[in-house]
This record gives C-alpha cells, structure tokens and sequence, in this order.
C-alpha cells in the first residue's frame, strides 16, 4: 500500500522518472546529491518508497521539535547534535551491525548552499560499518533520480570522493547555482 501510494504521488502526480541500474542491499550507505532545497527530502523518499525500499536519513537535531519530530522521525529521521563532540561515524556503525536491515541516506554537502568541501562522514560510515555507498543523483530538469555507480570504500579516501564526485558533475538540483562538486 505505501509503495503504491508513494509511486502514485512521484511517479504520476509530480511527474518524476527513475533510473536504477545496480542491485539494491539489505544495508548501505544511499549518497544523494545534488542537495539544494528541503525539497530534495520529499522527493528522495517518495522516490526509494515507489521502489518499495525504506531509508533513514540524519538531520540536525534543532529540526525535531513538536509536531515536526513526530513526522520527521515517523519518514525514518535520526536527529543529529552537530554540537557536541561525539563520533556519529561509530553510532552509526554500530547501528549497522545491529541490524538485518538498514540503508542510510547522507547528503555530502551537509547543507543546501554551494559546498565544494563535501562532508567524508558518508564515506566512512559506509568503510567502518563495511557496506557499499550507492550514489543517487537527483536532476531536476529531466525530474530523474539516478543510482547507476556503487562504490565499496577502498579506504583511499581521494581516490574514492574523486569518483563519487565525478559521478555527480553532470546533475542539476533544483537551485544548480547551490552544487557545487569543486576542484576534481
């Protein structure tokens, strides 16, 4: 019923497209970019629940008050303290190994404006639990959501956000001005 319902809204209301070409797993890392508007949240998940896929995301902490939490959590959110000095690679990696299940969507840009410095907490995320990072591009002009590359963390973190990077040049967001992939 969710996914039917989830497919309805994204695929014939608002008119989006999908391109999948790598076989999903039961625990990943989902690396979504471009992220340029709090929009990209609603059309991520209505996009991975048309596929019938369930995914948690991290938003900061300041997002989860009363009713929003409610909502926020009930989509799958973890509320992050980006304050305070504690190792979300380890909480996450742990949450990884506790469960059958469990695929986590992380934005590298770690906000909505131009970042060319991306956050590497995706990437080793994904290297400490040991699961692949997926890469789904989100284009706006041709309203497509593309996951066409895997990538298993090598642990040569240059290597390995060189070509997660290069994999995203060619997306546009809903605001391209905001994206940015810097020096490759």
């Amino acid at each position: 019923m969710k996914q039917q319902f989830c497919r309805f809204i994204y695929h014939r209301l608002l008119g989006w497209k999908t391109n999948v070409t790598v076989p999903f797993h039961d625990k990943c890392v989902l690396c979504a970019a471009p992220h340029t508007s709090n929009w990209d949240l609603l059309i991520g998940k209505l996009f991975y629940g048309s596929l019938g896929r369930d995914a948690h995301f991290m938003m900061k902490k300041e997002w989860f008050f009363f009713p929003l939490s409610l909502v926020f959590k009930a989509m799958g959110g973890i509320p992050v303290n980006r304050s305070k000095k504690n190792s979300l690679v380890d909480q996450m990696a742990e949450r990884f190994a506790s469960v059958r299940q469990f695929n986590l969507a992380i934005t590298p840009e770690g906000t909505r404006k131009a970042n060319p410095e991306w956050k590497k907490g995706f990437y080793y995320i994904a290297l400490k639990a040991q699961v692949p990072i997926m890469l789904f591009g989100i284009d706006y002009p041709s309203k497509t959501i593309s996951c066409t590359r895997t990538i298993v963390p090598s642990g040569d973190i240059e290597k390995d956000m060189h070509e997660i990077k290069l994999y995203f040049k060619n997306f546009k967001g809903k605001h391209p001005e905001y994206f940015s992939i810097g020096n490759i």
